[in-house]
């Protein structure tokens, strides 16, 4: 599935907050299961991320319908998808909001994220079939003091 809202949350443990909507395939597959993935697209995979968002999982397979590879997880069932560049596999930390607003609380319970490129154009959703891309990168270690941000 595509997801167009999330926020971090906690740093530690890392917590990812995810609203899904629940008329969504995957609504009832993540809250039975209380685990999934959390997949970062770069711009090169916009046309197939807007494809996945228009279809449902409930009529298709869409690793097969979408040529994408499905990678093996460490920590959970469901499956990485190896063409993005990072992976977040994830348990449900926190169901106390799902049944009022179809927020899930997250941990992160592994990453992988890719070595190449460094700074990658990462695609995020915006609504309403929009789109931005990860910007260019400002840095500001020399001034950063761990624990401070």
């Amino acid at each position: 599935m595509t997801m167009g809202w999330h926020t971090v949350m906690e740093f530690t443990p890392s917590l990812v907050g995810c609203m899904i909507t629940g008329s969504n395939h995957s609504f009832e597959l993540i809250r039975r299961s209380r685990e999934c993935v959390i997949n970062l697209p770069t711009t090169a995979l916009t046309d197939t991320v807007v494809a996945i968002g228009n279809s449902t999982g409930a009529e298709i397979d869409k690793f097969s319908a979408f040529g994408l590879t499905a990678g093996e997880a460490r920590e959970v069932t469901a499956p990485l998808i190896r063409e993005c560049h990072a992976n977040f596999e994830c348990r449900l930390h926190d169901d106390a909001l799902v049944r009022k607003y179809n927020f899930f609380i997250f941990e992160v319970v592994r990453a992988h994220v890719a070595v190449s490129p460094k700074h990658p154009k990462t695609l995020h959703y915006t609504g309403d079939g929009v789109f931005i891309v990860a910007g260019r990168i400002i840095s500001r270690r020399a001034q950063f003091r761990p624990g401070m941000l």
